[in-house]
Formats: C-alpha cells, structure tokens, sequence
C-alpha cells in the first residue's frame, strides 16, 4: 500500500486520482496540495483525503507520504521535485518532466543523487492497444523498425497556464509531442539514439505566443524514422492514432476517436462524453472506460509494482530527459528550418548503431526487390543483378 501526496488537484490531478484509488484500490491519496484554497477542499472532499493544503512543502514532509505524484504546471515541476529529494520522497512526475532539456537534467541528477524512486508518468505509452503492440514489435512480428508515426490532436488544453508560454514552456508540441516521441521511441528501442530533427510548427489559429500545430521528423542512429503530428486546432475531439512499420509488417492504432462506441443524440440528458470532445449532441464516440484507454491504470500498476520490487518502472526521469532532448532539437529546427542535432549530455543507450543491410539475396547473381502474386495466377520476381546492378522482373507459372 502506497501512502500518497498529490500536488495539483485539477484536470490530470483527478485523472490521477480516479485511477490511484480505483484499479490497485489499496493505494490511498493521504494529503492534497492545491494553489486554490477552494480546490484544495473541493478535492479532498470528492476523494476522501484526510488533509489538504496551500503549502508544497507541508504535503510533501508529512510522515505518512511515501510518494509524491506532481501534476503540477510545468514551471513547477522542478521545485516539487527537489522538495522530493530534500525530504527523500519517492517522486512520480507527469508529463513533458521540464519545460526544457537543462530543466530535466536537472531534475534527473537530483533524484539520482537523493537514491529516490522516480517515474515518468507517460500515460499513452501504457495503452492496452500500445502495449499490445509493443509486444508484437518486440517479439519480431513486424520484422526491423523503419518509421514510427505518431498523431495527438486536439482543441486545445482545459487549464489557462497551458496558454502561457513561460509557465508551460512551449505549446503544442511540448504538451502533446512529448506523447508522440515516447510512442516512437518504444517502438523504434529505446536504446537507439536520436541523433537529429527536422520540424515545422507555426501558430495558425490560437491568439498566443507559443506554436498550436506542428509536424516533426526525428531520425535515430539505426536510419529509422520517428514522425509526430500534434495540434490544439484540431476540431472534432481527441484523436490519438499511432502507425508503425517495419520489413516485415505494419501496424496501424485508433485510440480515442474511433472507439467501436458510437451515439447518436439530440442531446437530452447530455453530459460528459470523453476527454477533449467539443460536443455533446449529433454522432458522439464516446470511450468505455477512458482511465483504462487513456492508460492511467496500467501505467500506475507498473509505477507502485516497480517500487515495491525496488526496481526502476518502465518510465523513469532519465526517459523524461531523452523526450525534452528530442523536443529542444524540435525548437531549434523549427526556427532554423533545418535539420538539428538532438544534444544529449546523458546517453545510457547503445553507441554507433550502423543502419542495417537492406540487400535481400535471391540467388548468387540477385538481390531480391520484390515478389507477388499476380491476378493470373503468377509468381513475379523483380531482382537486382548484384554486378551489374540492372533490374529484372521474371514470371514463374
């Protein structure tokens, strides 16, 4: 049983929530910091939580937390997380870990050198789609990774700071790129190095500072391609879809909008429908069980599993700051409009991956290209000649 301090009671606070005193159900929030003194009260209310506060420190240094969740702004992270450290609190952090690479670092070396447990709550790479898919890559079913897409679009972010540049420390691109590149990086390995990136962002709708819509490229050492998609202009709901491909198969994933679950409605009775929907009449997709979709339960399952056998969960504050490096490259390349090396002054994976051999042999004298079946009921061969270099088909009946 974990012994839990919340910091943050709002929208992903109470996600959180919800999921912590639901699924492992043992687990319990025992103190609830807020800035609100009314959200403070209105959340300790709704779950049963014993204590609540205005002051960070007090929730954090009680002697009953074992762990800290952060699901704060993102200006507030590293502070949270050093009041971890100072009182050697087991820290769990959501997503992006900093609004920066330096920030991250930071936050990384702190808690390594306090000895603490930390995990970085990326929920979307613990979707029961995603880990499915995951396995089937892992297991070889989709031969060598090639590209990794994937896809976060939305109106826009519930609170006000996320609108806010130097709060959130980015726009788009940081609150839901952070997502995509974690999905692609999983589905690529983790121990493959980003090496650089090319991005396009621009601020297209949105009366802000920061970027609403943009596009990116991330090439790893191995020569696979991580692409990202992310907008806070997409009209028509959350649509989370992931694509990955390699030599030997493709995947294709549809994690919100396309649900299997569809409602027509005038809208009597109407209510909540699903996360980041824009209405609640007309064709709706409602999801079933948005904390197990979202994966919210599997990834706590694994954070509290992994701390009880004192081991690091699949998520730690080191894949934070590879996430962070990824996206600063993304800043810097959508400025430059070149591509841009992903600085990484910690690197824990492999060095010098070459890209792979892409020549298939056929016979002594051909590589092959390609081989189908035709309409009529006929083998054809496209082959190179391994000398020569001349392309050939054949036909075998």
């Amino acid at each position: 049983m974990a012994n839990i301090a919340m910091l943050g009671s709002g929208f992903i606070g109470r996600f959180y929530a919800d999921s912590l005193q639901g699924q492992r159900s043992r687990d319990k929030i025992v103190s609830i910091y807020s800035r609100r003194e009314e959200s403070a009260k209105k959340f300790a209310d709704d779950y049963q939580v014993a204590h609540w506060t205005l002051d960070m420190e007090e929730a954090i240094a009680r002697p009953e937390v074992g762990v800290v969740c952060v699901s704060l702004p993102n200006n507030l992270h590293e502070t949270a997380v050093n009041l971890c450290c100072k009182h050697k609190k087991a820290v769990i952090c959501t997503k992006p870990l900093g609004r920066n690479a330096q920030e991250a670092k930071r936050m990384l070396e702190a808690v390594e050198k306090a000895g603490i447990f930390h995990g970085y709550l990326e929920d979307l790479v613990y979707t029961p789609k995603f880990l499915k898919a995951l396995q089937s890559v892992q297991d070889g079913a989709l031969g060598r990774i090639l590209w990794a897409k994937s896809r976060e679009t939305h109106p826009g972010p519930h609170s006000e700071w996320f609108w806010d540049k130097e709060q959130a420390g980015g726009g788009c691109m940081l609150d839901l790129g952070c997502h995509c590149v974690e999905i692609g990086r999983s589905f690529i390995g983790k121990d493959i190095k980003p090496v650089e990136v090319m991005c396009w962002a621009d601020t297209q709708v949105k009366p802000i500072d920061a970027e609403d819509h943009a596009i990116g490229l991330v090439k790893y050492e191995n020569g696979a391609i991580g692409q990202f998609e992310v907008s806070w202009t997409f009209r028509g709901g959350l649509d989370l879809r992931d694509e990955v491909m390699g030599t030997e198969g493709t995947i294709w994933l549809n994690s919100f909008l396309r649900t299997g679950f569809d409602m027509f409605t005038t809208g009597k009775g109407a209510d909540y429908v699903a996360e980041k929907a824009e209405s609640n009449t007309g064709w709706l997709f409602p999801v079933g069980d948005e904390l197990n979709e979202l994966g919210y339960n599997h990834m706590f399952t694994d954070m509290f599993n992994a701390m009880e056998a004192g081991k690091a969960p699949r998520e730690s504050f080191y894949d934070g700051y590879v996430v962070n490096a990824i996206l600063d490259a993304a800043y810097k390349s959508a400025a430059s409009k070149k591509w841009e090396p992903v600085e990484l002054e910690i690197w824990r994976g492999q060095e010098g991956v070459t890209k792979a051999k892409t020549l298939q042999d056929y016979n002594d004298q051909y590589y092959l290209v390609k081989e189908e079946m035709t309409h009529f009921g006929a083998k054809k061969l496209i082959l190179k000649d391994k000398t020569t270099g001349q392309i050939i088909e054949q036909t075998i009946s």
